[in-house]
């Protein structure tokens, strides 16, 4: 099965790097969510929660004045603020 390679970064640090099914963003456009085989594409992100799905696990982060890149299965989120929520 595909999976989608995904980095979320901030100004200062590397969020979360790893391999996932899906990421749902949300960007100035509306909410986004992507799947192996998703067309490039290049977003801006609008302050709100990002969610990655990486097996069985469900990781989320707040993300804030930033883009979203997506390219051959590659998933890349630039925030000048991000963050992983806990719980």
């Amino acid at each position: 099965m595909a999976e989608l390679t995904v980095s979320v970064v901030s100004a200062d640090q590397q969020v979360w790097t790893g391999a996932a099914s899906m990421v749902v963003a949300r960007t100035t456009e509306g909410e986004i969510g992507i799947l192996p085989g998703h067309e490039p594409m290049l977003a801006i992100l609008s302050a709100g929660e990002v969610r990655i799905t990486s097996g069985a696990l469900s990781i989320r982060a707040t993300a804030d004045d930033g883009f979203l890149s997506v390219e051959h299965d590659t998933v890349t989120i630039v925030a000048r603020y991000a963050e992983l929520v806990q719980g």
